[in-house]
């Protein structure tokens, strides 16, 4: 297959996309006519066989097992205490409660999966707070958008998750990649709030809090660390597949939200409607992107990738630049979710030919998915963001107010490219290696 037809095909679907034609559709729209036109009837039959052993996958299971635990934990009441028990000890940095924002995300996401439900459960609870002591708008609303982004990267990760079936790269090194580089995104993030707004929210009266009190508040942050505890710890301990440990994840979420007696018939029928809605529309679009995967196998389009890009005689810096400016672009009128699946097919057989490490790219494209949640005029996490404000107010205020993060999100992806080890180093350490 030549290059050139698959270039056509990728432009086609962006096109269908941007008729507002469903991800879904326009991905199997391309992948169905490219494979009748090259093979005939034949190779679209044999598709039903892919999606037949997609849906078997067991990894599959852990996507709305994920859902489910966000879920659970957005409207059980677990994630406003941990920004109460976080505000109180991170409101006296500089810069105050805008790193209580970026903290609650960090941990919310260390348990959610979802950017969406991150910054939609953190801006709820933080923006009436934000209000009452007078912070800056802009900051306020950047920092939850941004936070929110973290949702996708530190595990358990449901894009890491996604990319790990769409790569056939292993879940578990995934997500012990993507830790130190949340870790690291988050006191970026930080460390930009302490120097450009030392003084917010300073002139709201101070309530004095008994050190006791602080101690026992420490006591939210229990749930969030456990579950992370349970999750990571059954995959690296050898106790349980990723599937397994997400099913382990939902059952301490479920203990805890008995234990907030928030456990009610109502909550947990809203939490499973929910949590269909989004796993399907999730697995249906993976399952359209490996049936792309069929076309581009059977017709040699992925030889066809391999071979242009070792013609080309690109450095790896020089193929990840590219990528950078690539997925920047694609971002202003991208979500993540379609960005990965369409993206991924195509992506995986260039990096792989130059030699670039699979697990470290995911987690280089899940930043760059990350940078497109905040990047106008398609970004999520700002639509969201701007969605839980009371009363609404003017869009241009969280999209200034998110600049800022999106550079510093494009800087540490330099630092990636140019520090590989920064994904590289706890799955080496884990690994022996």
């Amino acid at each position: 297959m030549s290059i050139y037809v698959i270039c056509i095909g990728f432009v086609a679907m962006l096109v269908l996309m941007f008729l507002s034609m469903p991800v879904a559709v326009a991905i199997l729209t391309v992948g169905g006519i490219g494979g009748y036109l090259a093979y005939g009837m034949p190779l679209v039959e044999t598709m039903g066989g892919v999606v037949w052993g997609t849906l078997n996958n067991p990894v599959m299971t852990a996507i709305p097992l994920f859902m489910l635990l966000g879920e659970l934990l957005l409207r059980g009441g677990i994630a406003d205490k941990m920004f109460d028990a976080l505000a109180v000890w991170l409101g006296k940095l500089p810069g105050g409660l805008l790193h209580t924002n970026i903290g609650t995300c960090a941990l919310f996401s260390a348990t959610s999966g979802s950017s969406v439900a991150t910054a939609a459960t953190v801006g709820t609870i933080a923006l009436p707070a934000l209000g009452e002591r007078n912070y800056p708008v802009r900051p306020s609303l950047g920092t939850l958008a941004a936070g929110g982004t973290l949702g996708i990267l530190i595990p358990p990760s449901v894009n890491l998750l996604v990319y790990g079936s769409l790569a056939n790269v292993s879940v578990g090194q995934l997500f012990i990649a993507g830790v130190l580089p949340g870790l690291i995104l988050t006191l970026l993030f930080m460390a930009y709030v302490a120097a450009r707004y030392p003084d917010a929210g300073r002139d709201a009266e101070a309530i004095a809090i008994p050190a006791a009190e602080k101690r026992r508040l420490l006591r939210h942050l229990i749930p969030p660390a456990v579950i992370f505890g349970i999750v990571m710890g059954s995959i690296y301990g050898g106790l349980a597949t990723p599937t397994e440990s997400a099913a382990l994840g939902v059952m301490a979420a479920f203990f805890f939200v008995w234990k907030n007696g928030r456990l009610k018939w109502s909550m947990l029928e809203t939490c499973f409607i929910q949590s269909a809605r989004t796993s399907g529309m999730v697995i249906l679009v993976i399952v359209c992107a490996l049936l792309l995967n069929v076309t581009l196998s059977m017709t040699g389009g992925t030889q066809a990738i391999t071979r242009w890009v070792t013609e080309l005689g690109l450095s790896k810096t020089t193929l990840l630049l590219l990528f950078v400016l690539f997925y920047v672009v694609l971002g202003m009128f991208m979500d993540a979710m379609s960005m990965l699946v369409l993206t991924v097919p195509i992506a995986v057989p260039m990096i792989a030919a130059i030699g670039i490490d699979p697990v470290w790219f995911g987690v280089f494209v899940v930043v760059m998915c990350e940078i497109g949640l905040i990047t106008p005029p398609v970004g999520m996490n700002l639509f969201v963001v701007q969605g839980v404000r009371k009363g609404g107010g003017n869009f241009n205020d969280v999209i200034w107010g998110s600049v800022p993060f999106v550079i510093i999100m494009i800087v540490f992806a330099a630092l990636l490219i140019a520090f590989p080890d920064i994904a590289l180093f706890l799955p080496n350490a884990v690994a022996g290696r």
